[in-house]
């Protein structure tokens, strides 16, 4: 890859002033399952090539599958940018030393085939199957990732890390109700449990049966991971470099200022051991770091890439995201920490009602934080213990006034996407039944 790296820079360097190669070659293994059947197993190999360039300010852009078409991809790049605008703030990444990440490879992946990995989802099956719940749809994916950044501005990064997930959706049946409700997990070793993915699963669906309403009012809510990770998919872009200096976000102006519960410290950390989106670097070959963007309430920084840093006269924090090949980089979340120094568990909860997920958090206003979301497997807390399932609930508030009050509802941290969460304690949301 380094050799194609290499060619296709020398060619981009012809007739531009920088240029950055950008290789990903990914192995895939994907099963999926409908009711209680695996629907189909493949086995796939995605091999692509990207390359930027800037010529007399202006940046341009091409890629593809093809590596007999470097050439052309090259000269593709080089065209577009002429026919764009020029900016002053458009560069590449310097040459830089890397810190080795632990835990982003397995290499059990090596051994990997559509036999085992089909295996993996029939455990899956036959465990929710015992667990006298009917399965809907699942599925589980293994994957291998290698890619190449290179430069003019002489970085030379070389990463190679793995990827497992397996998830199951179960339905429950009691005197004619049915239930419904999902469960998964991913890490990029192979230390996922599809016994663990589908009891809890079932649980949850056995569990909601027989719901009854909720009466609405502002009470203690505790999200669970799923449901967590749902709401703060709003609160998290305002931290965005880009929808800062566009005007899209409430804490633009409020460096140094206090904005969520003082009990509350946020790292964005593309360094942290295992993570899902660690690495050694970002997509633009810039060093990933731990950066502080919220310390004891107080905002301390928002997350950059070259180009927001630039134009915010600044430094990169790491974290100038690719979804693939095929994109070009942009701010985007690495490991989204968040500690929390106050726990209140459900034990500690006199009243209020735990929320395993909610529906509909993609509605949410991203710049005013306001949302009105289903709550989805939600239970009754009466005197620190889950006294019902609920039949049918909403939530509705503001995640910025929520995370001004919020605290920890667990001690247990798990990963969901980009969230390193616990279960946090929302007090008196609005709890619509």
């Amino acid at each position: 890859m380094i050799n194609t790296a290499e060619r296709a820079l020398n060619l981009a360097l012809k007739d531009s002033d920088y240029a950055e190669v950008y290789i990903e070659r990914e192995k895939s293994i994907d099963v999926d399952i409908q009711r209680n059947e695996i629907s189909f197993a493949k086995e796939e190999i995605t091999y692509g090539l990207s390359v930027r360039v800037i010529l007399r300010g202006k940046m341009g852009f091409s890629y593809t599958t093809n590596i007999d078409k470097i050439d052309e991809t090259a000269k593709n790049a080089i065209f577009n940018a002429k026919s764009n605008i020029e900016d002053e703030y458009f560069d590449f990444a310097h040459e830089s030393k890397y810190s080795q990440v632990k835990g982003t490879y397995d290499k059990k992946n090596e051994a990997m085939d559509i036999e085992s990995s089909i295996d993996f989802a029939k455990t899956m099956i036959d465990t929710v199957e015992e667990e006298k719940c009917g399965p809907t749809s699942g599925g589980f994916s293994a994957g291998k990732t290698e890619s190449v950044i290179l430069n003019s501005n002489g970085v030379n990064r070389e990463e190679i890390g793995t990827s497992f997930s397996g998830f199951i959706a179960v339905n429950a049946e009691k005197d004619g109700e049915i239930s419904t409700a999902y469960e998964g997990d991913s890490s990029r070793l192979f230390d996922i449990n599809p016994e663990w993915i589908a009891d809890n699963a079932c649980d949850i669906a056995k569990n909601s049966l027989n719901g009854k309403p909720v009466e609405t009012k502002d009470m203690d809510v505790i999200l669970d991971y799923r449901a967590s990770a749902g709401l703060l998919g709003t609160f998290v872009g305002a931290f965005n470099a880009d929808n800062v200096q566009r005007g899209r976000s409430v804490f633009a102006d409020k460096i140094g200022n206090e904005v969520v519960s003082p009990s509350l410290s946020i790292y964005d950390d593309g360094t942290l051991e295992g993570g899902l989106a660690s690495s050694i670097s970002d997509g633009e070959g810039t060093p990933t770091q731990k950066t502080a963007v919220i310390q004891d309430g107080i905002l301390k920084s928002f997350i950059y890439d070259i180009y927001t840093s630039k134009k915010g006269n600044t430094e990169s924090t790491g974290n100038g995201m690719r979804s693939s090949f095929a994109d070009m980089p942009s701010v985007g979340l690495s490991n989204f920490v968040l500690e929390f120094k106050d726990t209140l568990e459900i034990e500690d909860i006199k009243e209020g009602i735990l929320v395993t997920d909610v529906l509909g958090a993609h509605t949410a206003n991203p710049i005013s934080g306001d949302f009105s979301v289903e709550a989805n497997n939600a239970f009754k807390i009466e005197n620190g213990e889950i006294s019902y399932p609920v039949k049918k609930a909403m939530l509705s508030g503001n995640i910025f006034d929520v995370m001004k009050n919020a605290a920890s509802g667990s001690k247990e941290i798990r990963q969901r996407g980009p969230f390193v969460i616990p279960r946090i304690l929302a007090p008196n949301l609005r709890v619509v039944g």
